[in-house]
């Protein structure tokens, strides 16, 4: 299986509004998104994670909901926040939510795990 981009899709939605959303639900309800957590401190992207997507050698999209392409859309319906490679034939699974999770906002291990999964 030969990856040729990698997308990670938060579970939140992009723009002010979803940003808002995000924020209210992190608040006062205790809602979070694995995948933001790996990959933000507050409201930026850790540099860390920029570097990681620029070393990993292949294309590494971060996307909200509302930014995803249809075909993307279609695949992580009900299954965000997760990390997908797209391939000639679709999309598989590199790193699902649960596994975001025990990542405990560590790109380390985000990105050793997701190494091992294009290999």
């Amino acid at each position: 299986m030969k990856v040729d981009t990698v997308w990670g899709v938060y579970h939140a939605d992009g723009g002010i509004m979803g940003e808002m959303r995000y924020v209210a639900g992190a608040l006062f309800r205790g809602n979070h998104c694995s995948l933001c957590d790996i990959t933000h401190k507050l409201a930026w992207e850790k540099k860390q994670m920029k570097q990681m997507r620029e070393d990993l050698g292949i294309p590494f999209n971060l996307v909200h909901l509302n930014e995803q392409p249809d075909d993307l859309l279609e695949f992580t319906r009900g299954i965000t926040p997760i990390v997908v490679g797209k391939t000639n034939t679709g999309f598989v699974i590199l790193a699902t939510d649960e596994e975001l999770q025990r990542c405990k906002g560590s790109v380390d291990d985000l990105f050793s795990l997701i190494s091992s999964r294009l290999k």
